[in-house]
Formats: C-alpha cells, structure tokens, sequence
C-alpha cells in the first residue's frame, strides 16, 4: 500500500523535474546510477561516522531517483526490461549499503552491539524477500505479497535512524529494526506460501 501511494504522489510531484532532466540530454540509466552512487556514499560514509540524521537525509534524497528515472524512461517512451534490470540489480547495493552502514557504526567500538545485530539482521533478511521474489518470477511464478515490500524496509529504516540522530533514544531505532526484521521474515514465509499454492495448483507434465 505504502509503495502504491508514495511512488504515485512522488510521481507527479517530479515529471516536470524528469521532464527538465530529459531536455538536458540525462538519460533514465545516468539517473538511475547516480542515484544508487549517492545512496552508496551517504550510507556508507556518513553512518559509519555516525551521522544518522544526515545519513538519512542524503540516502532519502538519493532514493527519490529510484521514481524519477522510471518516471523519465515513461515520458521517452522507452520503459522496458533493461531499466527494470538495472533498477532492481542496483537496488541491492543501496539495501546493502544502508543497513551495512548502521551495522558498521553500532558494531564498531561496542557502540551498541544489539542494534548491529538488529541491521545485520534486516540486511539479511531483506536480500531473502528479494531474492525469493525474484527466484519466483524465474521460475514463472508470482510473488508480490508481504507486509515488508522494499518501500516499507527503506521508509522504516531511514525513519528510525533519522530520529535517533536527533536526540530521540537509541531504542527506537532498535524496536523499528525488531519489527522490521520480524515483518521481513513473515514476508518470506508468505511469499514462499503463494509460490507453493501456485506451483501445487499446475499441473505436472506428460512424462
């Protein structure tokens, strides 16, 4: 639901920025990387510094461009497989990234080895709901259920370390990271459930 609504308020909030960037010769995939490099450095650079709230800010305005290049590749007219591909391969290393550096900052120096276990957990957990999916869809099979789709993951994570870096305690950001390692694993097991339901219902063929 949460990615339904946003990337459609977002979406029209920026066609007049995707249709700008397109004047100026930028193309879907250049958004697309720069977005994913700047998503790499916020996370990466400034949360193992412990800059929480400026982490976020930066990884939340980066990830904006995750709706501007599709919203430019529909205005081109050129929406197809290769930006889907690209966007959903980069999106993993903007995952990665993200909890990576929160488990880096709260693991180094004993800073708070439960909440590194806590990220280190969602990172884990949240590559399985992706790689689940995808497997599904190789396989010609369907897999868009779940209470924690990527949307939920990213907003609940940068929410929750933006918070702390401004004063609220630590242990909020550790219950967000509770919650949302729990909701991923229930992702999984739904969406093992709908693969089997699908893969039970199709017949066996002729030997």
């Amino acid at each position: 639901m949460l990615n339904k609504y946003a990337r459609a308020f977002v979406t029209k909030v920026f066609t007049p920025f995707a249709r700008f960037l397109l004047r100026l010769g930028i193309t879907p995939d250049m958004v697309t990387i720069t977005g994913t490099l700047g998503v790499l450095v916020c996370a990466l650079v400034l949360y193992p510094l412990g800059e929480l709230f400026w982490g976020s800010l930066g990884v939340t305005i980066f990830v904006l461009s995750d709706t501007v290049d599709g919203t430019m590749a529909r205005i081109r007219g050129r929406a197809g497989t290769w930006g889907a591909y690209l966007d959903s391969s980069l999106d993993r290393f903007a995952d990665s990234a993200i909890f990576g550096g929160l488990v880096v900052w709260f693991a180094r120096g004993g800073q708070s080895d439960l909440t590194a276990g806590l990220a280190l957990a969602c990172l884990v957990l949240g590559s399985i709901v992706s790689y689940v999916k995808a497997r599904a869809e190789g396989l010609g099979y369907t897999a868009n259920v779940g209470i924690a789709e990527r949307g939920e993951r990213i907003v609940a994570v940068l929410v929750g370390a933006g918070f702390v870096g401004l004063g609220v305690p630590l242990v909020f950001l550790q219950v967000v990271l509770a919650l949302l390692a729990v909701a991923s694993l229930v992702t999984v097991v739904q969406r093992m459930a709908t693969v089997r339901r699908q893969a039970l219902a199709t017949p066996a063929p002729d030997a």
